[in-house]
């Protein structure tokens, strides 16, 4: 930090800017906007960011980066960690003001019994589990172009937690992930990912953030949205797959069955998972050496 004990927005974008290439001033504002940053306030109205707001900062962008997490998940998750109370800072002017202790950590991740949204199991990829990719069902309530199956849908939405509204404007989701609005509406040509139209606006959910996410970072390999088209289809081929499986369980007509179809669907994911990642392996390791 600098001789003042704080950073304005422009020095932090200079701080980090090496880490994070792809960070940009109006992404952090983005964040503020949505709740994951509080930085203090001058007089005149600029952000005044200390070390724990840029050390908060880091933590989203790597959960980002890294994990490919929607920011309701990492919101959830820096809220467990203010819970453990507010670390005092003494601004220049001999204040004290509370500030959120640094993350250090993300928190554990969620039960074995957490339970799988519809969005979610078409937002699996190749190399995040389920869990990652959090639990936040779509807006819209109907299946979108290429969902999957009607059985495998009608199961996760039954029993998944409706953790509210994540939603986000074209510009807003082109904004997080460091996608233009062209590179969007190529990833929803695709299917990829699938806004809600309310009140003559379209909105994306933690899910489509998340794709858009891995999408920018797949672009600095020179892959676009028509060759990640494959996942889609992969996933869809799963879900019909996961169908055939739980479908005996459904036609018992019980909640405890209904509720073993759920918990067979999370583990079948971690399963498909795990295998892809394995299999990929394999596949590459005449290129990686075994790596």
């Amino acid at each position: 930090m600098n001789g003042r004990a704080y950073l304005s927005i422009g020095q932090v974008l200079d701080l980090l800017k090496q880490e994070f290439p792809d960070l940009t001033i109006s992404k952090i504002r983005f964040l503020e906007s949505q709740g994951l940053l509080d930085p203090e306030r001058t007089p005149s109205g600029y952000r005044k960011f200390y070390e724990p707001d840029v050390e908060r900062l880091r933590y989203i962008l790597r959960a980002q980066q890294e994990q490919y997490l929607p920011l309701k998940v990492i919101k959830g998750r820096l809220g467990s960690d203010d819970d453990a109370g507010p670390e005092p800072v003494e601004a220049p002017n001999g204040a004290v003001r509370a500030r959120p202790a640094a993350v250090s950590a993300p928190a554990a991740a969620p039960a074995p019994n957490a339970r799988v949204t519809a969005t979610t199991m078409r937002g699996v990829t190749a190399s995040a589990p389920v869990e990652d990719l959090g639990a936040s069902r779509h807006p819209s309530g109907a299946p979108a172009k290429g969902a999957p199956p009607a059985v495998l849908r009608a199961v996760t939405e039954d029993e998944a937690v409706d953790s509210g509204p994540d939603s986000l404007t074209i510009e807003e989701l082109a904004t997080v992930s460091g996608l233009t609005v062209a590179d969007i509406s190529e990833l929803e040509r695709f299917g990829l990912v699938t806004g809600k139209r309310i009140a003559g606006t379209t909105y994306y959910d933690g899910d489509c953030a998340t794709i858009a996410g891995v999408a920018a970072r797949f672009r600095t390999f020179g892959v676009e949205a028509r060759h990640l088209r494959m996942y889609r289809t992969a996933v869809e081929r799963e879900a019909g797959f996961f169908e055939q499986v739980v479908t005996p369980m459904l036609k018992q007509r019980n909640p405890q069955a209904r509720r073993q179809a759920v918990e067979t669907l999370l583990e079948m994911s971690r399963l498909g998972s795990a295998m892809r990642d394995a299999v990929l392996r394999l596949a590459l390791r005449e290129y990686t050496g075994g790596s």
